[in-house]
Protein backbone atom coordinates (compact mmCIF):
# COMPACT_ATOMS: atom_id res chain seq x y z
CA UNK A 1 0.00 0.00 0.00
CA UNK A 2 1.19 3.39 -0.84
CA UNK A 3 0.99 5.55 1.79
CA UNK A 4 0.92 9.25 1.84
CA UNK A 5 1.45 11.71 4.56
CA UNK A 6 -0.28 15.39 3.09
CA UNK A 7 0.75 18.57 5.54
CA UNK A 8 -1.70 21.28 4.35
CA UNK A 9 -1.31 24.98 5.69
CA UNK A 10 0.25 28.23 5.30
CA UNK A 11 3.66 28.69 6.81
CA UNK A 12 3.91 32.45 7.37
CA UNK A 13 0.58 32.56 9.23
CA UNK A 14 1.85 31.52 12.26
CA UNK A 15 -0.50 28.00 13.68
CA UNK A 16 -2.37 27.86 10.44
CA UNK A 17 0.78 25.83 9.27
CA UNK A 18 1.35 23.33 11.59
CA UNK A 19 0.62 20.94 9.12
CA UNK A 20 3.05 21.37 6.74
CA UNK A 21 5.49 21.85 9.95
CA UNK A 22 4.57 18.76 11.33
CA UNK A 23 4.76 16.83 8.05
CA UNK A 24 8.42 18.11 7.73
CA UNK A 25 9.11 17.19 11.19
CA UNK A 26 8.03 13.40 11.32
CA UNK A 27 9.78 13.21 7.88
CA UNK A 28 12.96 14.87 9.53
CA UNK A 29 12.84 12.93 12.84
CA UNK A 30 12.24 9.13 12.33
CA UNK A 31 13.22 6.73 9.82
CA UNK A 32 10.24 4.58 8.78
CA UNK A 33 9.99 1.20 6.88
CA UNK A 34 7.59 -1.29 5.94
CA UNK A 35 8.20 -4.99 4.22
CA UNK A 36 4.84 -3.90 2.54
CA UNK A 37 3.97 -0.35 2.45
CA UNK A 38 5.89 3.08 1.43
CA UNK A 39 5.33 6.37 3.05
CA UNK A 40 5.52 9.90 1.23
CA UNK A 41 5.59 12.90 3.17
CA UNK A 42 4.17 15.91 1.26
CA UNK A 43 4.26 19.50 1.56
CA UNK A 44 0.59 19.98 0.17
CA UNK A 45 0.55 24.12 1.23
CA UNK A 46 -2.72 25.72 0.21
CA UNK A 47 -2.78 24.12 -3.25
CA UNK A 48 -6.41 21.86 -2.34
CA UNK A 49 -7.59 21.07 -5.75
CA UNK A 50 -4.09 20.95 -7.46
CA UNK A 51 -3.21 18.43 -5.06
CA UNK A 52 -5.97 15.93 -6.73
CA UNK A 53 -3.68 13.96 -9.29
CA UNK A 54 -0.59 13.69 -6.63
CA UNK A 55 -3.09 12.31 -4.12
CA UNK A 56 -5.05 10.08 -6.44
CA UNK A 57 -1.59 8.00 -6.65
CA UNK A 58 -2.18 7.00 -3.52
CA UNK A 59 -3.38 3.95 -1.66
CA UNK A 60 -4.26 5.73 1.76
CA UNK A 61 -3.68 9.18 3.02
CA UNK A 62 -3.04 10.90 6.61
CA UNK A 63 -3.87 14.86 6.43
CA UNK A 64 -2.42 17.12 9.10
CA UNK A 65 -4.08 20.32 8.98
CA UNK A 66 -5.90 23.03 11.08
CA UNK A 67 -9.84 22.33 11.81
CA UNK A 68 -11.98 24.45 13.98
CA UNK A 69 -15.13 22.74 16.02
CA UNK A 70 -17.91 24.32 17.94
CA UNK A 71 -17.34 23.29 21.00
CA UNK A 72 -13.34 23.12 20.96
CA UNK A 73 -10.31 24.93 22.58
CA UNK A 74 -7.36 25.74 21.11
CA UNK A 75 -5.12 23.36 20.80
CA UNK A 76 -6.82 20.42 20.61
CA UNK A 77 -6.64 17.70 18.37
CA UNK A 78 -8.84 15.61 16.67
CA UNK A 79 -8.07 12.49 14.25
CA UNK A 80 -10.97 11.68 12.07
CA UNK A 81 -12.09 9.45 9.04
CA UNK A 82 -13.19 11.06 6.17
CA UNK A 83 -16.11 8.91 5.56
CA UNK A 84 -17.31 9.95 9.69
CA UNK A 85 -16.33 13.99 10.17
CA UNK A 86 -17.51 14.76 13.67
CA UNK A 87 -20.48 16.68 13.32
CA UNK A 88 -18.54 19.41 15.35
CA UNK A 89 -16.03 20.00 12.77
CA UNK A 90 -16.81 23.28 10.55
CA UNK A 91 -13.75 23.58 8.72
CA UNK A 92 -13.83 27.48 9.59
CA UNK A 93 -10.42 27.35 11.02
CA UNK A 94 -7.90 28.65 8.76
CA UNK A 95 -7.85 30.12 5.09
CA UNK A 96 -7.19 27.06 2.80
CA UNK A 97 -9.37 24.67 4.60
CA UNK A 98 -12.91 24.87 3.10
CA UNK A 99 -10.83 24.44 -0.47
CA UNK A 100 -9.28 20.96 0.62
CA UNK A 101 -13.09 19.85 1.69
CA UNK A 102 -14.04 20.65 -1.28
CA UNK A 103 -10.95 18.44 -2.74
CA UNK A 104 -11.62 15.58 -0.41
CA UNK A 105 -15.57 16.04 -2.13
CA UNK A 106 -14.52 16.63 -5.44
CA UNK A 107 -12.27 13.59 -5.37
CA UNK A 108 -15.22 11.26 -4.17
CA UNK A 109 -17.54 12.35 -7.17
CA UNK A 110 -14.91 11.02 -9.41
CA UNK A 111 -14.17 8.29 -7.47
CA UNK A 112 -10.54 9.19 -7.17
CA UNK A 113 -9.81 10.01 -3.61
CA UNK A 114 -8.06 7.00 -1.58
CA UNK A 115 -9.13 6.28 2.20
CA UNK A 116 -8.28 9.64 4.11
CA UNK A 117 -7.63 10.14 7.93
CA UNK A 118 -7.48 13.57 9.19
CA UNK A 119 -5.22 14.55 12.53
CA UNK A 120 -6.16 18.32 12.82
CA UNK A 121 -5.84 20.97 15.48
CA UNK A 122 -7.85 23.85 16.15
CA UNK A 123 -4.93 26.89 15.45
CA UNK A 124 -5.06 29.86 17.54
CA UNK A 125 -2.92 32.44 15.39
CA UNK A 126 -3.82 32.38 11.72
CA UNK A 127 -3.92 35.63 11.08
CA UNK A 128 -0.76 37.42 11.47
CA UNK A 129 2.55 36.97 9.21
CA UNK A 130 5.09 34.97 11.27
CA UNK A 131 6.80 31.83 11.73
CA UNK A 132 6.55 31.70 15.08
CA UNK A 133 3.96 29.12 16.27
CA UNK A 134 1.83 29.67 19.93
CA UNK A 135 2.47 27.49 23.17
CA UNK A 136 -1.01 25.63 22.76
CA UNK A 137 -0.03 24.30 18.61
CA UNK A 138 3.49 23.63 19.97
CA UNK A 139 2.04 21.49 22.49
CA UNK A 140 -0.97 20.26 20.74
CA UNK A 141 1.74 19.13 17.75
CA UNK A 142 3.44 16.58 19.96
CA UNK A 143 0.25 14.89 20.37
CA UNK A 144 -0.61 14.92 16.51
CA UNK A 145 2.69 13.76 16.57
CA UNK A 146 2.18 11.03 19.05
CA UNK A 147 -1.51 10.22 16.82
CA UNK A 148 0.50 9.87 13.29
CA UNK A 149 3.27 7.37 14.75
CA UNK A 150 0.53 5.26 16.54
CA UNK A 151 -1.66 4.92 13.86
CA UNK A 152 1.67 4.30 11.38
CA UNK A 153 2.48 1.04 13.53
CA UNK A 154 -1.62 0.50 13.59
CA UNK A 155 -1.09 0.08 9.64
CA UNK A 156 2.81 -2.16 9.74
CA UNK A 157 5.46 0.70 10.13
CA UNK A 158 7.99 0.82 12.46
CA UNK A 159 10.14 3.89 13.02
CA UNK A 160 13.19 4.60 14.98
CA UNK A 161 14.21 7.96 16.15
CA UNK A 162 16.76 9.49 14.20
CA UNK A 163 16.83 13.19 14.83
CA UNK A 164 16.35 15.61 18.02
CA UNK A 165 14.30 18.34 15.92
CA UNK A 166 11.36 20.19 17.38
CA UNK A 167 8.53 21.52 15.54
CA UNK A 168 9.60 25.30 16.68
CA UNK A 169 12.81 24.76 14.58
CA UNK A 170 11.17 23.08 11.73
CA UNK A 171 8.89 26.29 11.29
CA UNK A 172 11.71 28.75 11.93
CA UNK A 173 13.25 27.31 8.55
CA UNK A 174 10.33 26.65 6.18
CA UNK A 175 10.94 29.87 3.98
CA UNK A 176 14.46 29.08 3.13
CA UNK A 177 15.91 27.23 0.07
CA UNK A 178 15.44 23.79 -0.48
CA UNK A 179 13.46 22.18 2.28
Amino acid sequence: MKVLILGIGNVMFSDEGVGVHLCRLVEQKYAFSSPEHTLTFIDGGTLAERLIPIIAEYDYVIVLDCVDTRDGEIGDVYFFDFENVPNTITWQGSVHEVEMLQTLNMMDMVGDRPPTKIIGIIPEVIEDTTLQLTDAIIKGSGIMENVLLKHLSELGFTYQQISDIDIQSVANTSCLGDR
